[in-house]
C-alpha cells in the first residue's frame, strides 16, 4: 500500500537549512495499524504530511497503491488525496461555522456530489459514530470526544484506503482516547489502513507496528509480538 525508499526532506529558510528527513525506508501494508512515535522535530508529522501528499519529498522513491507519487501539482496532489486519503487532526480542523453534518458531508462537496447525496450519507457516517442527534449543532457545541468523532466521520465518508491521523488523542482525556483508538481499532478491522502518529505510549502499543523516529532517521520498529514487552520498559524507564 505505502513504499517509502530513502526518502530525504529538508526545509530551507534564507542562508539556513534543516534536513528533516534523512534516508527513511519504510513498507506499509494494506491494511495494517501502525503508529509513528518520536520527540519533537524527529520528522514524524513531516513523514506523515508526505505521505498524505501535503508536503513533498525532495528525493528518493514514494509509492501508493502502485502509484508512484512524486513532483504533483496542487490539483493532481488534490486527486489523489481525494482518491486515498483521510485525514484527522488533534485540533479536529472543522469548520467553526458549518453544523456537523455539513462538516462530515464537506470531502463529497468537492467531489462533486449532489447536496441531497452527501447530505444522506453524512448522516450515515454520523450514526455510526453515536452522533446522529447531534447533525445540526454546531463544533463548538459540541466535547472533544465529539469532535473528534466527527472528524472521524468526515475522513471516513469518501471511503479512503488510508486513514493518516496526526496525534488525534493529543487533545483528549484518557477515558476518552481510549474510547477514540477503539473506533480506529474497530476501522481497522474493515480493511482500512491507519497511520498514526502519537506521542502516547499507550496508544501505540494497541497498534500492529511501533515506527520510533530520531533525528530524522528510523530508529527502531517494534513488531506485533514485541509490544507489550516495550510498553513495559517503557513504565520501568
Amino acid at each position: 500500500m505505502i513504499v517509502l525508499k530513502d526518502i530525504n526532506k529538508t526545509y530551507y529558510t534564507g542562508k539556513t537549512s534543516l534536513h528533516v528527513l534523512k534516508g527513511i525506508d519504510l513498507k506499509i501494508n494494506q491494511g495494517e495499524l501502525v503508529s509513528i512515535m518520536g520527540s519533537s522535530g524527529s520528522g514524524k508529522s513531516t513523514l506523515l504530511n508526505i505521505i498524505g501528499m501535503l508536503d513533498n519529498h525532495d528525493s528518493g522513491d514514494f509509492c501508493l497503491n502502485d502509484e508512484k507519487i512524486e513532483h504533483l501539482s496542487e490539483k493532481k496532489a488534490a486527486f489523489y488525496r481525494n482518491k486515498f486519503i483521510g485525514f484527522v487532526f488533534q485540533s479536529f480542523n472543522l469548520i467553526s461555522f458549518k453544523n456537523a453534518m455539513e462538516n462530515v458531508a464537506l470531502p463529497l462537496y468537492y467531489q462533486k456530489v449532489p447536496r441531497k447525496l452527501r447530505n444522506k450519507s453524512a448522516m450515515e457516517y454520523l450514526e455510526k459514530m453515536g452522533l446522529a442527534e447531534w447533525a445540526h449543532h454546531l463544533p463548538n457545541e459540541l466535547s472533544g470526544g465529539q469532535k473528534q468523532r466527527l472528524a472521524i466521520a468526515r475522513a471516513l465518508i469518501s471511503r479512503p484506503k488510508v486513514i493518516l491521523a496526526d496525534e488525534p488523542t493529543g487533545a483528549l482525556d484518557s477515558e476518552t482516547s481510549i474510547e477514540v483508538m477503539k473506533i480506529f481499532k474497530e476501522i481497522h478491522a474493515s480493511g482500512i489502513t491507519i497511520l498514526i502518529v502519537t506521542h502516547e505510549r499507550e496508544i501505540a502499543a494497541e497498534t500492529e507496528r511501533i515506527i520510533r523516529l530520531k533525528d530524522g532517521r528510523i530508529e527502531s520498529i517494534i513488531e506485533n509480538g514485541q509490544r507489550k514487552k516495550w510498553l513495559e520498559s517503557q513504565h520501568m524507564a
